[in-house]
This record gives structure tokens, C-alpha cells and sequence, in this order.
């Protein structure tokens, strides 16, 4: 039996979780000090940048799914990084004081991050692969059926 890695190197799926676990590993290490995960920290950056944001325009913004989005609101809740405003059907997300002094240490963690990768690929590499990863996710979620 003949040995074919191609496979291994020419599959888009194969390849992009071999490199999301990379990834994900080195914001685990950057973001360790901060008590919180890596996709904890983007979703207390999202609602920094749209105090009261809705659940739905999270779970939009975020790319995930509505009990992903609750799970991880609770949790927040819970370490009292966010509070829940309900407004007639909608409930609002809005950091308290402690996510809003976390936020301002996030800071630290992402670019610790990004000088990380940034120094295994090099920075214009590391960028154009974010904008290709970005505009191909964009592609997939269109092409849905």
C-alpha cells in the first residue's frame, strides 16, 4: 500500500483544524493569566464595543450558536463580568464594572497573541492569512444552503 500524506496537506478541512488547534493553544497560553478563555475574552470585546448588545447580534457578530452564546453569557454572569437588561422582549448585554477594568487588561493578552504568531509567520503573512481566512468564512456562510 502506497503512503499518500496529500491528504493530509491538500485537505482545506484537515488543514484548517490542524491550524485552529495551534492557534487556539497559543491564545489558551497568552490569555492564561487573564482567568479566561480566549472566546470569553472576544465576547467581553464585542459587548465592550456594543453596550446592550442583544443575544442575537452576539451569537451574529460571534459566528455562533444561541445556547453557545448562553453558556457563555451565564458563565460571565457568574464571574459578574456582565449583567443581563431586560427591555420589554429583548434582554441587553452590558459589561459591569469589573468586565469594563477586565477589558482594559485584555489588551495585553491580544497582542501577546498577535506578537506571537506574528513572529512564527511574520506579519504580513499573519495578516494576509487572517483577511483570506476572514473573506473565505464569509464566503462559506453565503454559500450555505
Amino acid at each position: 500500500m502506497n503512503i499518500d500524506d496529500s491528504i493530509l496537506t491538500s485537505c482545506l478541512f484537515f488543514t484548517s483544524n490542524r491550524f485552529a488547534r495551534s492557534m487556539t493553544k497559543m491564545a489558551e497560553d497568552a490569555f492564561a493569566k487573564a482567568d479566561l478563555s480566549p472566546t470569553y475574552s472576544y465576547v467581553l470585546v464585542v459587548v465592550q464595543q456594543y453596550p446592550g448588545i442583544t443575544q442575537k447580534e452576539l451569537c451574529d457578530k460571534l459566528s455562533i450558536a444561541p445556547s453557545t452564546s448562553t453558556r457563555f453569557i451565564d458563565k460571565l454572569e457568574e464571574k459578574n463580568l456582565v449583567e443581563r437588561k431586560s427591555e420589554w422582549k429583548e434582554t441587553h448585554i452590558f459589561l459591569t464594572e469589573e468586565g469594563k477594568a477586565l477589558y482594559k487588561e485584555l489588551n495585553q493578552y491580544f497582542e501577546q497573541l498577535y506578537g506571537q504568531y506574528a513572529s512564527i509567520l511574520g506579519k504580513e503573512h499573519s495578516e494576509q492569512l487572517t483577511k483570506l481566512l476572514h473573506e473565505s468564512s464569509e464566503m462559506l456562510k453565503k454559500g450555505k444552503l
